[in-house]
């Protein structure tokens, strides 16, 4: 036989409020076009790291998968 305690642990609401939403949509936004950033344009004359190309080389075969070009 199964506690009280035990079943309604089980059924816990979600909150989904507007706000949270809002946050979570804005923060996923965010590490979306970061990602983007590294992958697609972090290279050359808009590199943050300076000329070097150690994010190019790491994210490479990504680049391609996704259509950027870089040769």
């Amino acid at each position: 036989m199964a506690t009280p305690h035990t079943r309604s642990s089980r059924s816990r609401a979600v909150d989904l409020s507007a706000t949270k939403a809002v946050v979570w949509l804005s923060l996923t936004a965010f590490f979306a076009l970061l990602v983007l950033y590294f992958v697609g344009v972090d290279q050359g004359a808009t590199s943050v790291f300076g000329d070097n190309m150690y994010i190019h080389e790491f994210v490479h075969d990504a680049r391609h998968l996704l259509g950027f070009p870089c040769h």
